[in-house]
């Protein structure tokens, strides 16, 4: 199957909107690479929902889903159209492919796994978005699953972007600059999954839980990795794997970008 590749984005927190840093400007450059899309089918990791759910509001509101930032964060908006088009097409996939409670929320708006790396790929917000819901509940191979069912959107102009971390332990981060370099375990999971990816070690990484070194440690729960499983299925059988962005933030938040072409 032709069509775009399929990507990861580690969004990082919400601050990022309005950084200019080493991660924002690999999102500027994913969004001058390809051609425009049809649209962007994004799958948040701030997006939950027992059933796979797709947003389906035609001028989806900005979700301010975060406290304690200043006030300009609050004040930024990203208003790209909606698709109840793509997310009707999307279910249908879905459905056919047996998950059977696929569904559409007219009502959801954009959260910030959504908007914060979009607002440096699609600046003028001009490509019709829809976010796509993770399920914490169910494992990777779900999740992969999910994506496999959704792979036909690549050839249909579909941009499909897996929007999470590569690691996520808010509680050990290092907020303060306080210790020295980048902590081991973060490094040995993110090689570890590298390796895993350019191996198409595919059944290794579904077993991540299991198999990945102090899993978690860098996961204590699993929804910020999920969206790349949803990415994976979604890409072309026998894909290959590049890092579009390699970067620790805060001593183990691993900020990296994958694209599977």
């Amino acid at each position: 199957m032709s069509g775009f590749p399929t990507l990861f984005i580690s969004h990082g927190a919400p601050t990022m909107a309005l950084e200019d840093n080493e991660t924002t400007r690999s999102w500027q450059a994913l969004g001058r690479r390809f051609p425009q899309p049809r649209a962007l089918l994004v799958i948040s990791a701030h997006h939950h929902a027992c059933a796979p759910t797709l947003t389906a509001n035609s001028n989806p509101d900005t979700i301010h889903d975060f406290g304690g930032f200043a006030n300009a964060l609050y004040q930024l908006r990203y208003g790209a159209p909606g698709s109840a088009e793509l997310a009707e097409e999307a279910r249908q996939l879905l459905l056919t492919a047996g998950f059977d409670a696929a569904a559409v929320d007219p009502a959801r708006g954009l959260d910030h796994g959504v908007w914060v790396p979009l607002r440096h790929m699609y600046p003028d917000a001009d490509v019709p978005v829809v976010s796509l819901s993770v399920s914490p509940a169910r494992d990777a191979r779900w999740h992969f699953e999910l994506g496999r069912a959704l792979a036909p959107l690549r050839a249909r102009g579909v941009l499909i972007i897996g929007s999470g971390g590569l690691t996520h332990n808010l509680g050990a981060l290092d907020w303060h600059g306080s210790n020295a370099g980048t902590a081991v375990w973060a490094i040995a999971f993110v090689d570890w999954f590298l390796a895993k990816l350019r191996a198409q070690a595919i059944d290794d990484l579904l077993e991540w839980r299991q198999a990945a070194p102090e899993p978690r440690r860098n996961h204590p729960t699993s929804e910020h990795l999920l969206p790349v499983f949803v990415a994976l299925g979604a890409a072309r059988t026998g894909f290959s794997t590049s890092v579009t962005s390699a970067v620790f933030s805060h001593g183990s938040l691993a900020l990296h970008g994958l694209e599977f072409a």
